[in-house]
């Protein structure tokens, strides 16, 4: 039975991770802005087979509560197997070039928390000599885009941090795990025309839990954008200049 932290919980691709989880009988710690919401989710989990479904209100941005929340998922789960942080938010990029403050916080929200609490969750992993830390991140991170390149260099710094993180970690009992979904279809896109590329919640929900368990290191969800990516960043500078993606 596993005891599962997932921060940005009320996230679609967070709710059927815990989801899947809780039909599995884990026990699971949720944190997001949003207590209503999580009461609801954490109910949810409970009549679905969890062990046990608690929650605390956290605002990723309020970096003073980190090790709060953190502390209260140990507490309330005697310890925690699996970390996944899930949170993130999709920026207007044209409002973001004009409006410093809003392109900064963007960029904590989806960069500067992620890396805060990575390195914490990993110090406790480390001190424990066992956990998986799973990272949401994006194919985004994979090569800046006119379209979206404030959320996708935030998207590579949370890649490269996790990847150190995989270094550091190597042949120890901690694993470290980037995910890289493409366009999944949520509330967050509701507004983008959809296409043959696009998936479901739950498709990234599954890749993620069979990726945990067979402990890789990088997964792209679904597969085929691995190669997709490979050739998009082979593609020479002023070539990739002059294309409208």
């Amino acid at each position: 039975m596993n005891r599962i932290l997932i921060v940005g919980a009320t996230s679609a691709i967070a709710e059927h991770y815990a989801r899947q989880e809780a039909e599995a009988g884990s026990m699971l710690f949720l944190c997001g802005r949003s207590r209503e919401r999580l009461r609801a989710i954490a109910q949810d989990l409970v009549a679905r087979g969890a062990a046990k479904a608690d929650f605390a209100v956290l605002d990723v941005l309020d970096f003073d509560r980190h090790e709060e929340a953190i502390e209260a998922a140990w507490r309330s789960l005697e310890g925690v197997d699996v970390a996944l942080l899930a949170h993130g938010t999709l920026p207007d990029a044209r409002a973001c070039a004009t409006d410093a403050t809003l392109a900064l916080r963007e960029f904590n929200t989806n960069a500067t928390a992620t890396i805060l609490l990575m390195d914490r969750l990993a110090g406790r992993f480390e001190k424990k000599g066992h956990g998986t830390l799973a990272v949401i991140s994006s194919v985004a991170g994979d090569r800046g885009r006119a379209s979206n390149y404030l959320y996708g260099s935030a998207k590579a710094a949370a890649t490269a941090y996790s990847s150190g993180l995989r270094q550091r970690f190597r042949g120890t009992g901690v694993h470290v795990l980037t995910i890289k979904p493409g366009f999944v279809d949520t509330p967050m896109t509701a507004a983008f025309r959809k296409g043959a590329l696009w998936v479901e919640p739950h498709r990234i929900a599954t890749g993620i839990r069979r990726a945990i368990g067979r402990r890789r290191g990088v997964v792209y969800l679904p597969f085929f954008w691995r190669p997709i990516m490979a050739l998009i960043r082979m593609i020479p500078e002023p070539v990739f200049r002059r294309l409208d993606l």
